[in-house]
C-alpha cells in the first residue's frame, strides 16, 4: 500500500486527485498479480521463452523523421537471421513478443499485440506487419505511464514465461504522469526486466523546439532511473545509421540472454554523474 500511495501523491497535490488514484490504482494491481505469475497453474497459458514488450516512444521531441528511423530499426531487427537463431536457442524455441507505442500518460497504443514467433518465417511476418503500420504520435514523455501500460498487458497476455522483460526506447526523462521510481519498483518486486534503449540523436527532419538531452545524461538517466531486474543494461543510439544494428544486437541479448555474443553498438561505462530521478522536463508536452 506505501507503494500505491507513493503514485497517487506523484499524480497530484490535491486529496481527490490522490483518493482517485488510490482507488484506481489499488483496483489495477487487486487483478494484476494473479495474473502475473509466471508459475501459476492453467493449461490454457501457451508457454514461451521469453515475454518481450518494446515500448518505443512517439513523443513530440521525436521528429517523423526519427520515428520512422526508430520503426524501420526494429523491423530490419526482425528480418535478420540473428534474431531467429537467438529465438531457437531457447528451452522452448519460441518468444512472445508486443510493440507498444507511448508518449504522455493516457497514450499508450499497441500496435502489434502479441505475437508467438518461433521461426524465421514468424520474425519476417512480423517485420512485415509492423512496417505496413502507420506512425503513431502524442503529447508528453510518461515512462511511468508506458510501464503501467506494460504491467497491464503482461497480466492479460495469456502467457507463461521463466522471463518477461521491458524494452523502453526514449529520447527524454519522464515528464508527465506519475513518479517513475514506485512504479519501476513494483514491476522489478514482480520479477520484470527493464532494458533501456536511450536514444541521442543529432537532430534531423526540423527543429521542432524542444528541449535536447546530451548523450552523457541521457545515458545516466536511463541507467539509474529506468533499468532494472535481472540482467538489465542499456545501449546508446547516437547515431541514426546505427539504430538498426543497436535494436539488432540488444534484441539478440534479450533474447538468449549470452554474454558472450554481444557487440555493443554504443556503450559508455556508468558515469559517477548525479541523476534526479523525479527530474521534470523543462517545457511541457515534450
Amino acid at each position: 500500500m506505501d507503494h500505491l500511495m507513493q503514485i497517487a501523491r506523484s499524480v497530484g497535490a490535491r486529496p481527490v486527485q490522490r483518493l482517485t488514484g488510490v482507488c484506481l490504482i489499488t483496483l489495477f494491481f487487486a487483478i494484476a498479480p494473479q495474473a502475473h505469475s509466471t508459475n501459476r497453474p492453467g493449461a490454457d497459458l501457451v508457454e514461451v521463452d521469453l515475454q518481450l514488450i518494446l515500448a518505443v516512444d512517439v513523443s513530440p521531441s521525436m521528429s517523423r523523421v526519427e520515428q520512422r528511423v526508430q520503426r524501420d530499426g526494429y523491423v530490419g531487427a526482425f528480418r535478420h537471421a540473428d534474431i531467429a537463431r537467438a529465438i531457437r536457442s531457447g528451452e522452448r524455441g519460441r518468444i512472445a513478443v508486443l510493440y507498444l507505442e507511448w508518449a504522455g500518460p493516457s497514450q499508450q497504443t499497441v500496435i502489434v499485440p502479441w505475437t508467438i514467433v518461433e521461426s524465421r518465417e514468424d520474425a519476417l511476418t512480423l517485420a512485415d506487419r509492423l512496417a505496413a503500420l502507420s506512425l503513431t504520435e502524442g503529447r508528453g514523455t510518461s515512462i511511468s505511464g508506458a510501464l503501467l501500460a506494460a504491467n497491464d498487458l503482461f497480466a492479460k497476455s495469456g502467457l507463461r514465461s521463466p522471463r518477461r522483460v521491458i524494452d523502453v526506447s526514449g529520447d527524454g526523462p519522464n515528464n508527465a504522469g506519475a513518479r517513475l521510481d514506485p512504479i519501476r519498483q513494483i514491476l522489478l518486486a514482480e520479477g520484470v526486466t527493464i532494458n533501456g534503449l536511450p536514444i541521442a540523436l543529432p537532430r534531423i527532419g526540423g527543429a521542432d523546439g524542444f528541449a535536447r538531452y546530451y548523450r552523457s545524461y541521457l545515458e545516466s538517466y536511463f541507467e539509474r532511473c529506468v533499468i532494472g531486474g535481472p540482467d538489465a543494461f542499456t545501449i546508446g543510439v547516437t547515431e541514426a545509421t546505427m539504430f538498426a544494428t543497436a535494436v539488432r544486437r540488444k534484441l539478440v541479448r534479450e533474447i538468449s540472454m549470452n554474454m558472450n555474443q554481444v557487440i555493443y553498438a554504443a556503450y559508455t561505462a556508468r558515469s559517477d554523474s548525479t541523476v534526479d530521478c523525479n527530474v521534470i522536463a523543462q517545457l511541457p508536452g515534450r
